[in-house]
């Protein structure tokens, strides 16, 4: 008797073109995908038919990612669970690891560094980089990210970053650190 895996993974993420587009990649690789745009939407999916796999966004427009790896794992101790989020910190991430991910990923991904958390595949993981970037260009580059969330508004940015207007506007008017 062989034993098959299957390979049933949910796709938790609030942005659509993402998540289509990370969907249409694990369906490549043999997972069987399915979609959901909302915390709400996530645990009715795990409530549903709960998953041996899971890639789940933190924020998300109705609340907070973990609440989906929570009822997952409630529902499925051995599911492996991968979170991705674009504002990550260590206290999301030992949260998440104490709920039963596996593994925590920054936004943008790709798929195969998806995948490779997924399965465990080390060969398909991302490579540490020979430069990494230094902590002056991290900073630059997370400004930059905020700044174009926030439509170009240089109010609302530095309200969200918490600093002030015209600091803001110096760091902008600036070229990026190398």
């Amino acid at each position: 008797m062989t034993d098959i895996i299957e390979k049933n993974l949910l796709l938790v993420d609030d942005d659509n073109p993402f998540l289509t587009r990370l969907g249409r990649a694990m369906e490549t690789r043999g997972f069987t995908v399915r979609l959901a745009g909302t915390v709400a939407d996530g645990i009715a999916e795990v409530k549903k038919d709960a998953p041996n796999y899971a890639v789940v966004d933190l924020r998300l427009t109705d609340g907070n990612g973990l609440d989906v790896i929570e009822a997952l794992h409630a529902k499925r101790p051995e599911a492996r669970v991968v979170v991705l989020t674009g504002y990550g910190n260590i206290a999301t991430a030992v949260t998440a690891v104490k709920l039963g991910a596996i593994d925590y990923l920054a936004k943008p991904a790709d798929a195969d560094a998806v995948y490779g958390a997924l399965t465990g595949d080390t060969e398909n993981r991302n490579a540490l980089p020979d430069n990494p970037m230094s902590a002056d260009r991290v900073r630059w580059e997370h400004i930059q990210r905020v700044f174009e969330l926030c439509s170009r508004n240089v109010s609302e940015t530095a309200r969200r970053l918490n600093m002030h207007r015209r600091t803001l506007q110096r760091i902008l008017a600036k070229r990026a650190p190398k």
